[in-house]
Order: C-alpha cells, then structure tokens, then sequence
C-alpha cells in the first residue's frame, strides 16, 4: 500500500488532536478542490463488489448501534442501503453515469440566454453524509450549439449524486456546461437546505443556502441582473 493510501484496518491519527481537526471541518463548510476528490484505483471494483462489502460493513455499523439484525423490519436494511449508495445517491461518483449530451445546431439563431429553473436536485453532505435539498438555476447564451432541456436536468443530477460541498457542486455545474457548450457565457445558481445544519448541530431548520458561478457575459451587470430577475421574479 502507497503511503498516502488508507483501508479500513489502516489507523487513524492517535490522540484528541485529531478529533479536533475532525469536529473543526465539520462545523465550517471546508471544500478542498473543485474536483471530488477520489482515490486513484477508484473503480477498480465492480458495482456489485462494491454493494457486496459495504453491505457487510454497514451491517456491522448497525450491529455496534446496538440494533437487532434478526428483526424482519431491519434485517434487509444493510444490503438496501448498499445499493442505494451504489445505484443511486453516490452514482454520480462514477464517470460511466455522466450522462449522454448531444450538441445541436443552433437553427432558430436564437441568441438570448437560456435559462431552465427550479430543478430539483438531492445531493449529500461530505462532512456528515446527510441530505442537501435544493434548487438550480442554470442559463447559457448560445454560441451556436444548443443541448436538450432535460439535459441540463441530468447533468446537475449527475453532480448532485455524489458527497458534496455546494460550492464545489455549483462550479461542476458551470464549468461542465461550458465545456459541452463551448462557451463561457454560462450561469448557475443554487439555492439548499442542508440537512447537517438543520437536523444536527445547530438545528437551524428555517436557514439556506444561496451559491453562484457567473462566467462570460453573465459577468456583466446587465446580463447578471435580467437572469437574477427571471429567477427570482416570482419569488
């Protein structure tokens, strides 16, 4: 094993120091790059492997809260969040799920921006593995090519399925899109509720979270201000 790889039997730092560090990032929103950040090897177990030994570890997560396995209600329970985690809410870990965008050509010469609103994204908090609910707002301005609507839907999806910091989330969005689009006159807007702030910690139920990446032409204040406007509008 590389030195800066870890496995489950490896030990963590000893002494109270460590919990400290520990306590510290999770109570502050630290994100550490704008890539998720992944281990080298990563995929070099199949999906259903990987259901396999997180079903056997969950189990034993279970087993050291003190809940009884035998019970019909729980006993199906490790091997349903295994897949969940694999098929579902950790599925956008995996290059292969990206999903497929086709670029079109711009026939209507449409060349105001675009903007699709109010998409439902669930993503989960890396410091405490617990939900982030929100909104995206994303807009482009075609610089000949045109993608789909419901695209833009999956590709925040795609993102969103993956332990995540919003900040970070929001940068995926925007800076995917442009390289799909070929441009940089994208804007993406997330409005969330993250469940380690209201349901833990502070348990603040009624705060959110607003995040923003602006590039190209929605720099510009005008341009800035009509998709500000057109999303808000009816709020």
């Amino acid at each position: 094993m590389k030195p800066q790889e870890t496995s489950l039997n490896t030990p963590l730092k000893n002494g109270s120091k460590h919990t400290e560090e520990i306590d510290v990032i999770g109570d502050n929103h630290i994100g550490t790059s704008s890539e998720t950040p992944m281990r080298p090897g990563a995929f070099d177990q199949d999906d259903d492997l990987k259901i396999e030994l997180i079903e056997k570890h969950f189990r034993e997560i279970m087993h050291i809260l003190g809940l009884d396995l035998t019970d019909d209600s729980l006993r199906g329970t490790p091997h349903r969040v295994a897949k969940m985690y694999i098929k579902e809410i950790f599925s956008g870990l995996n290059p292969a799920n990206m999903p497929d965008i086709k670029l079109f050509d711009n026939k209507y010469g449409y060349n105001e921006m675009l903007i699709e609103k109010d998409i439902t994204f669930y993503s989960n908090c890396e410091h405490h593995f617990v939900p982030i609910i929100g909104k995206a707002h994303v807009a482009y301005i075609s610089n000949g090519k045109v993608i789909g609507l419901s695209k833009i839907n999956r590709l925040v999806q795609y993102f969103a399925k993956r332990p995540q910091v919003q900040e970070r989330l929001t940068m995926q969005v925007a800076e995917s899109l442009k390289e799909i689009l070929g441009t940089e006159d994208v804007a993406v807007v997330m409005d969330a509720k993250h469940l380690c702030v209201a349901s833990r910690g502070i348990e603040d139920d009624t705060s959110s979270t607003t995040t923003s990446q602006f590039c190209g032409k929605f720099k510009e204040h005008a341009t800035k201000s009509e998709f500000l406007n057109h999303i808000y509008q009816s709020k």
